[in-house]
């Protein structure tokens, strides 16, 4: 009885795809974002320093800080609490 992803799921997603650095239109892609609110909810994890920005070239990628770790393991924690299940991508 799940329905639209909190804006906390949303920023779950990203800091967990973005264990490795990925670029902007895969953050989107894979966690199913137009580009307004992907630009949205990466800005507030960049100025919150759970995203770092690094730029190669003309290329930015995006990697989740320590920090993130922290959100990802908490947020883990409080939503098996309240659901019996681990949060997972929705694709």
């Amino acid at each position: 009885m799940r329905g639209r992803r909190s804006p906390y799921e949303i920023y779950w997603e990203i800091l967990v795809y973005c264990r490795t650095p990925r670029a902007f239109t895969a953050v989107i892609n894979r966690c199913d974002l137009n580009s307004r609110t992907g630009q949205e909810h990466i800005a507030f994890l960049v100025a919150r320093g759970y995203l770092a920005v690094a730029k190669d070239g003309g290329k930015t990628a995006y990697a989740a800080t320590d920090r993130a770790g922290e959100y990802i393991a908490l947020f883990t924690e409080m939503y098996r609490k309240l659901f019996d299940t681990v949060p997972g991508f929705r694709l």
